[in-house]
């Protein structure tokens, strides 16, 4: 043993994670931390090469592409596609096949509804996370912009009545639509509830009524409130006149939200020391075990938060049953470019972090798989980000085979949730979830880090159009269906998630509820949200709208997709007519966007944060969104588009923003007027030095940057 670590076969490991692991994770299961380092050294050990060869042929085919680049000025779409398939960069398609999976939860297999991302290293936010299971429709209209904030509906004054009734209004209107009742509206019921065989409801004018379809009475709950289902989601009614502000009997309206929730070790975590990675175990450990749990100060009170029970209800036989009062939840563990320095090699390499995190993650899991809390199928459901293509998947899976093993596992137990968020994952989707076919629970398209992808891949080829106007390209258009085709198309119909990206404006819940309806429409059985309270709103599409008939029509007629278009570049049209006054404010926003993030990144830690944008309006950020940002500004850079000039000036005119914008945190530093910070060091050096990032990401500068000033 030498000095804080600890010796094992192939492998060091750091006291701090040792010590972890022996006297908390391993505490209560038949398993010593010896046995389970020992049994990673062996899993690394069989493992790393593969790893490090998979990140080498990465590097190779953006090598070949970018020479194709500089070599072929004007792009023949035949020869390009020709070119990609000669290389290997696209496969050949498995025989038509369907995935086979056991023991997946109902959450994921059955219901339809919205998913919550959240970083595991903030424990409130993962308990809020994981509680909005279930949330109020009357607190998320009435705290929102769903509801104007101005002239007598303004939230300047507590408890406005204006709001009040505006908000129960909406709500009744809501059940009216969902759970309709015979002539009558929910408006006019009081709180008295009478149960005779049927749920009667009474009116304010002395007449009865009753639901139109009384299959959707499932039962009462222990407070006396009512308990309704809707497209496989459950709605609470609350009725008590006496506590109510407004007209209606009805006191709150409680809706099944977030019915699954990611917690999330990669892009919205920020864990660059070993404290902080072992922080973010340690959380996850509370939750597996069901003790998680937190204090807070609010209002000069201190709080405790923990996980909320089960729901218990009484159906119309009188028999009990329960609900979980928790969402699913999978884990998101690192790709497979991150290396760790809590385990590192004999040589004093770190070793790859994503083999730790699906070791450690497995074991934590454990505890889970004894008590059946999360899981009741006895299941633990990973999701893998940054894959590229179907090699990469494979060697996923041999992973989770192995950890499988080493922790006397059934095989198939560990599930794989794949993000098609990178392009040769997009053009080889089919051949990808055929890899994953015993496993996959989850295919969900990442907007964010596929157009960071697309501008790196494509880095050589020309420059890109604006950032807002990239979705508007082709390739996109092809993106969307094409996930959601070849999920159908390899049986994941009532079997896994076909889910869509975040809704990344938190504060603009009215926008949302106008706009996120297309995920469904477009057969995403699950959509990613920022807040439980977004996640209440984002529950009443599911409600209004059938996402698995809508699939089964897919299935019967699939949407029209010329999956070639996958590989249109989104060049910028006629650069030359790009006026001064355009080009700066592109790199303006780029450089506010990036300032924004990175400097919570660096001082503070922070993975996934509200960034203001340059209009001040409100937007969740993390390192995709990061990605993009810098790949965009190299690009444009590279293409002569700006200068280093103008970069250097946007980045100092944006910091002066941005500390304005964060002039009310009285922990943080600013970037101006010294523009000398680790933090705008490192976003100078996102840009400047974006191209020659491995596939544009972000995390080795960060990481450089987060580490110099957590050593000054």
């Amino acid at each position: 043993m030498s000095k804080g670590k600890h010796n094992f076969s192939n492998i060091c490991v750091e006291s701090s994670l040792f010590d972890f692991i022996d006297k908390e994770a391993c505490n209560g299961l038949d398993i010593k931390a010896k046995e389970f380092f020992e049994s990673l050294s062996d899993v690394i050990n069989e493992l790393q090469k593969d790893n490090i060869d998979l990140l080498k042929k990465r590097d190779d085919f953006q090598s070949q592409i970018d020479k194709w680049h500089i070599e072929n000025k004007r792009i023949n779409p035949a020869a390009y596609k020709a070119f990609l398939t000669d290389i290997g960069y696209i496969t050949s398609k498995p025989e038509k096949f369907s995935i086979e999976v056991d023991d997946v939860d109902p959450e994921i297999s059955q219901i339809a509804g919205p998913q919550l991302v959240v970083p595991i290293t903030n424990q409130r936010f993962v308990l809020n996370a994981v509680n909005a299971r279930w949330g109020s429709l009357f607190d998320s209209l009435y705290g929102t912009n769903v509801i104007p904030n101005k002239g007598s509906m303004s939230t300047s004054f507590a408890h406005n009545l204006h709001r009040v009734n505006k908000t129960a209004e909406l709500a009744c209107d809501f059940l009216d639509e969902i759970a309709p009742l015979k002539s009558a509206s929910y408006r006019q019921i009081t709180s008295q509830v009478k149960y005779t065989g049927a749920l009667i409801f009474n009116l304010n004018d002395g007449e009865v009524t009753s639901l139109i379809n009384p299959e959707q009475y499932r039962g009462l709950g222990e407070d006396g409130s009512i308990l309704l289902k809707n497209n496989n989601l459950h709605i609470e009614i609350v009725c008590d006149q006496e506590k109510s502000l407004h007209k209606s009997g009805i006191f709150d309206v409680i809706l099944e939200s977030a019915i699954t929730t990611i917690v999330d070790f990669e892009d919205s975590a920020s864990t660059v020391s070993d404290d902080e990675k072992i922080h973010a175990y340690r959380n996850y450990l509370g939750l597996m075990k069901g003790d998680l749990n937190t204090e807070f100060i609010k209002g000069g009170e201190t709080l405790t938060r923990s996980l909320n029970p089960d729901k218990r209800y009484k159906d119309s036989s009188g028999k009990i049953f329960s609900l979980s009062g928790t969402s699913l939840t999978l884990v998101r563990n690192v790709g497979i470019h991150m290396f760790s320095q809590l385990v590192t090699n004999k040589d004093g390499t770190s070793v790859p972090e994503g083999i730790l995190d699906a070791m450690i993650t497995s074991l934590i899991a454990l505890h889970d798989l004894k008590i059946k809390g999360n899981s009741k199928k006895g299941s633990f459901y990973i999701v893998k980000p940054k894959l590229h293509g179907p090699e990469e998947v494979r060697f996923t899976m041999k992973l989770f085979s192995l950890v499988e093993k080493a922790l006397s596992l059934k095989e198939n137990t560990l599930k794989i949730g794949v993000m098609d968020e990178e392009r040769r994952t997009s053009i080889n989707l089919m051949s990808c979830i055929h890899e994953a076919k015993n496993r996959i629970i989850f295919i969900n398209t990442g907007f964010l880090d596929r157009t960071g992808d697309e501008i790196h891949t494509s880095m050589m080829a020309g420059a890109m159009r604006c950032k807002n106007l990239i979705k508007e390209e082709a390739w996109y258009s092809a993106y969307e269906p094409n996930n959601v085709n070849t999920g159908l198309n390899c049986g994941l119909f009532k079997k896994a998630q076909i889910g869509k990206g975040m809704w990344a404006q938190p504060d603009q819940m009215r926008e949302m509820l106008d706009s996120k309806m297309v995920h469904l429409e477009a057969g995403a059985n699950c959509s990613w949200v920022p807040s439980p309270t977004a996640a209440t709103l984002h529950a009443t599409h599911y409600h209004r709208f059938d996402v698995f008939k809508c699939q089964k029509e897919f299935l019967l007629k699939p949407q029209e997709v010329n999956q070639d278009d996958l590989l249109v570049i989104p060049f910028l049209k006629l650069p030359e007519q790009m006026s001064e006054d355009k080009i700066i404010h592109e790199i303006n926003n780029n450089a506010q966007s990036i300032l924004g993030y990175v400097v919570k990144w660096i001082n503070n830690g922070i993975g996934c944060s509200k960034v203001q944008d340059i209009n001040h309006i409100g937007l969740m950020e993390d390192r995709a969104t990061l990605r993009i940002s810098s790949q965009h500004m190299a690009n444009w850079l590279h293409h002569k588009i700006c200068s280093k000039e103008q970069v250097n000036k946007a980045f100092q005119d944006m910091a002066l923003v941005v500390d304005d914008q964060n002039k009310h945190d009285r922990n943080y530093i600013p970037l101006a007027p010294k523009y000398d910070s680790f933090a705008y060091q490192a976003s100078l050096a996102l840009a400047f030095e974006g191209m020659t990032q491995p596939n544009g990401y972000t995390e080795e500068i960060l990481i450089k940057y987060r580490r110099k000033f957590l050593e000054s």
